[in-house]
């Protein structure tokens, strides 16, 4: 018989940088970098001079460097430095086989005028070489995940380099169950609501005048979904943002408009179907019907993925948990 599984023997690590002027921004104000990584990865770091220790499990103490050498790297290129970026490096450390360096210097990133965007999750990362590198790109998952988010930076920065003549920003004018013609004001202000995520994303890529100028000369285009019927978009970026509360018939209408030296991104969330009762979702009709077809990528983002407040991700795992309950014999939803 075999005994018990034994736990890892507990490794130190050492790291000795190069530049003193660096570890102030490195270690952070009162230690509280270091403090961030020790608090999510169950090691001890501890510094002298120019040199620190890790110790901790073997696993963690690895990607315990990768994230102290990846925020070094960082730092040197003048990158911010927060709570958000060690974060966002800790999941891309921790998702890294173990034979892949800290800084291969191979993650994509996307430059946009404003900043240049890197992946903040695995998940992230390759979202953006599909958007790079597919002609269809079909995103689904839960809020936060940054799949409209980094969609719209990706236009941005196509649109400013040249690689396309405009973008086109769309959603289905389908929210909690409320329809434009019972909003006041013209057509502008009527849709202006349902796009102002899209809206957030732009000023977060472009300067404001140039995101005022651009939607003026019809470079960039913001429309609910009906309004691109009959139309062929070419030498376009185009996002179709909430897909999931496209029926299958608007769905099909919407991915037909992709025309020559054109792109298409199509988000959205199945847990967040606003569609009348017994309607099928054209999100989940898509994704059955169009796998294995060349040119498009499907990337599945989780919680695990959410990059906003931690709290965020506390939410969606509750809600998640409870869906789990509910849907096992004798939980709250199976009764009368």
């Amino acid at each position: 018989m075999t005994g018990p599984a034994t736990a890892p023997k507990p490794a130190t690590l050492q790291i000795v940088f190069d530049d003193n002027r660096l570890l102030p921004a490195l270690f952070g104000e009162h230690d509280r970098n270091l403090a961030q990584i020790e608090q999510r990865l169950g090691v001890s770091l501890h510094y002298r001079g120019n040199v620190v220790a890790i110790s901790g499990p073997p696993e963690a103490a690895r990607t315990a460097r990768d994230a102290l050498e990846r925020l070094y790297t960082d730092i040197r290129a003048r990158q911010p430095a927060g709570p958000a970026e060690i974060d966002a490096i800790l999941r891309m450390a921790a998702g890294r086989p173990e034979d892949d360096g800290a800084s291969g210097g191979n993650e994509p990133f996307i430059q946009t005028r404003r900043k240049r965007i890197v992946a903040r999750s695995p998940n992230q990362a390759l979202y953006m070489r599909a958007i790079a590198e597919s002609e269809m790109v079909f995103a689904n998952g839960p809020a936060g995940t940054g799949k409209t988010y980094l969609a719209v930076c990706a236009a941005a920065a196509a649109l400013t380099a040249g690689k396309v003549d405009r973008i086109v920003l769309s959603r289905p004018a389908v929210e909690a169950g409320e329809r434009l013609g019972f909003l006041p004001g013209d057509m502008r202000e009527k849709v202006d609501p349902y796009m102002r995520p899209l809206y957030d994303a732009l000023y977060d890529a472009l300067p404001a005048e140039q995101v005022v100028k651009r939607l003026e000369t019809g470079e960039i285009e913001i429309a609910p979904l009906a309004f691109m019927r009959g139309r062929t978009l070419s030498n376009a970026f185009i996002i179709l943002d909430e897909a999931q509360n496209t029926s299958p018939v608007q769905m099909k209408m919407a991915l037909t408009r992709i025309g020559e030296s054109s792109r298409m991104i199509i988000t959205g969330d199945l847990t967040q179907v606003d569609l009348p009762v017994g309607m099928r979702s054209g999100l989940t009709d898509a994704v059955e019907t169009l796998v294995g077809v060349p040119g498009i990528d499907f990337i599945q983002f989780t919680q695990a993925d959410v990059v906003r407040h931690d709290l965020v991700t506390r939410i969606i795992r509750a809600y998640e948990g409870k869906t789990a309950s509910t849907d096992k014999p004798g939980g709250a939803g199976s009764g009368s």
